[in-house]
């Protein structure tokens, strides 16, 4: 199911005995355009505190009543490892989240892409790894929200929001917001069509211009992106679908 960041930051988030808060925030994985993490704001339940859940946690989200279902006891949530959103997440801070929540360490994986969700989350602790990990190239969605979109020959915009599927909480699209270029319109991008991410210029390179992004299909925030959608997206710009 393909939904935006925007719309899933309404929804709150239950844990199996109770209410937690709501989703507050997501971390990224730059490199694997993969969602690690979900910061759920525990206002209604620990005023002040915040913590970060593994999608691996999650059970199907409820769109009618706009909740996501966590697999976990409110307890173990408690005692998770705290954070501090003022600072660069660490290798060490995930290594004891994992642990802590007995969850795989997902840089260990042998994967691609995006862990899938276990079916049982009673996960033996994964095997020790001599190597020292690299540190995670981990990003606030909040953060990058705004970050100028630089196309091949010239400005084209900004970062306004993103599209996840959340089968495998995978973002499908970054969202242009092109109102201080072409007034009032919204367009989306595949990450696959990223050049360069510059986190120190706050830009966002594609590999499209200014023109190709100009007469692309308009994306509406208030309809479901859909296949068919999707379908002209990728034909318009003339690239293979992910899905075929």
């Amino acid at each position: 199911m393909l939904r935006s960041t925007k719309d899933l930051m309404t929804y709150r988030m239950e844990a199996k005995d109770g209410v937690i808060g709501k989703v507050s925030d997501f971390y990224f994985d730059d490199a694997k355009w993969t969602v690690r993490y979900v910061v759920a704001d525990t206002h209604v339940w620990r005023p002040g505190r915040k913590v970060l859940i593994s999608p691996v946690a999650f059970g199907e989200p409820d769109w009618t009543s706009h909740h996501i279902r966590v697999n976990l006891p409110k307890n173990q949530l408690e005692n998770s490892p705290d954070i501090d959103e003022h600072k660069p997440l660490s290798r060490q801070l995930e290594e004891e989240i994992s642990k802590h929540f007995r969850w795989p360490m997902y840089w260990q994986a042998p994967l691609v892409g995006p862990l899938p969700p276990p079916t049982d989350l009673e996960l033996a602790a994964p095997a020790a790894v001599e190597v020292k990990p690299a540190e995670p190239n981990l990003q606030s969605m909040r953060d990058v929200s705004g970050y100028h979109i630089a196309a091949k020959d010239g400005e084209a915009g900004h970062l306004d929001d993103f599209v996840l599927d959340t089968e495998g909480w995978i973002i499908r699209y970054v969202v242009v917001d092109t109102r201080n270029w072409l007034p009032g319109k919204k367009v989306l991008i595949s990450p696959d069509w990223i050049r360069e991410l510059e986190w120190s210029d706050a830009r966002v390179k594609v590999d499209l211009t200014q023109d190709r992004i100009k007469n692309s299909p308009e994306y509406d925030p208030n309809t479901p992106v859909n296949r068919q959608y999707e379908t002209r997206l990728y034909d318009f710009y003339g690239r293979p679908h992910y899905w075929a």
